[in-house]
């Protein structure tokens, strides 16, 4: 035995045990034996289960809370489940439907053009290249669309939105607040997963008073001007690459600022960006709390981005952690959602969660730019 089990590399104890097991239960006995143990404390009995099944059977159309008022109503003599534990054997044996929840999908927003400048800027980041250094650069651009003018151009280090929202601070402090912005459907500008795809960064455009415009999916065209800005920016600033983020924005800078002054634009009558455009009237302020007077109440949404309403927790989406929102009951039990001008959603005195209502961001609901 000591041989075979150095050969195996098992202590000798255990080839024992093996072979006793052997010796009983014949071939059988070497395989994997469960670890489940014998009896569980808190399993609900079979009894029970089948009851809750039956309950079921007989109605299809009650949920876990009326099967287990009436499993107390036939059975006072056992400790009733919990409405959890009537849910899990109801979902286990099949029983319960599951509600598909409604994503959204990007579809683009109303686009608009802009006559004059601070109209609309257009954002976007220049695809992502390597640096000499082995890392990744993500150019960061902002242009206006009536000028052409290049108002930024930040080589991050990522497209997380904390970088995204100090650019575009910056930019606010220097030029003014446009009366639009147009992205794609990308991160940080848009968030797949929210409302309406809203992201950090547009909730807080929003507040700013600037309307929010996205391209449709798959269309770059919609932003050319700003595509176009990109195929000379790789040309110029980016091949070959430098060899790290300062040397790279040194580039980026120069570039700029020849784009704006030297560079003659065709689509501007062989005019500089910087001789057509003029910062914007509108001075950046840090944006006031919302204020909803036609509303039940104002609530503040948590960092978990939940709305609490006494010990109610209903979840709403992350991306309004910390910002304000009005509540107003519209019907029996049920209450509407709203942000800003923007109703969001619904939600009642039974689900824990905001129904998304009719997108504020559609197409038909964007309202056009007029000139002031």
């Amino acid at each position: 035995m000591a041989p075979l089990c150095r050969e195996f590399g098992i202590s000798r104890v255990t080839g024992y045990k093996i072979f006793n097991r052997y010796k009983e239960c014949g071939l059988d006995a070497l395989c994997d034996r469960s670890r489940r143990p014998y009896r569980q404390a808190n399993r609900l009995p079979f009894q029970v289960e089948r009851c809750i099944l039956g309950f079921k059977h007989d109605h299809p159309s009650w949920g876990a809370p009326k099967i287990r008022d009436k499993l107390i109503r036939h059975y006072p003599m056992i400790k009733p489940p919990a409405i959890s534990t009537v849910h899990a054997v109801l979902d286990r044996n099949g029983l319960v439907k599951r509600r598909k929840r409604r994503r959204h999908k990007p579809q683009g927003t109303s686009l608009n053009e802009a006559r004059e400048p601070n109209g609309l800027w257009c954002a976007d980041y220049k695809g992502e290249f390597k640096l000499g250094n082995r890392q990744y650069c993500y150019p960061l651009t902002i242009t206006d669309y009536r000028s052409r003018y290049l108002l930024a151009c930040e080589g991050m280090s990522s497209t997380q939105s904390d970088f995204a929202f100090t650019l575009f601070e910056r930019v606010f402090k220097d030029f003014g607040l446009p009366r639009a912005i147009r992205t794609d459907n990308g991160v940080p500008f848009a968030s797949p997963n929210a409302l309406f795809g809203l992201s950090k960064l547009s909730i807080w455009w929003l507040r700013l008073g600037i309307a929010i415009e996205r391209i449709r999916p798959g269309h770059p065209q919609q932003n050319g001007r700003h595509e176009r800005m990109h195929l000379t920016l790789k040309k110029e600033a980016t091949k070959p690459a430098s060899f790290n983020f300062l040397q790279q924005q040194e580039r980026f800078d120069r570039f700029v600022d020849v784009y704006n002054n030297e560079r003659p634009h065709q689509a501007l009558n062989g005019a500089y960006p910087g001789e057509v455009y003029t910062p914007s009237a509108r001075d950046y302020r840090p944006p006031p709390e919302p204020d909803y007077p036609f509303h039940d109440r104002s609530v503040r949404v948590t960092r978990c981005g939940r709305i609490c309403i006494g010990k109610r927790k209903i979840n709403l989406s992350t991306v309004f952690a910390g910002q304000v929102i009005g509540i107003r009951e519209v019907d029996d039990k049920i209450w509407l959602v709203s942000f800003l001008d923007y109703d969001l959603g619904f939600f009642d005195a039974e689900q824990g969660r905001v129904e998304p209502a009719q997108n504020p961001f559609a197409p038909e609901k964007v309202l056009t730019m007029s000139p002031e």
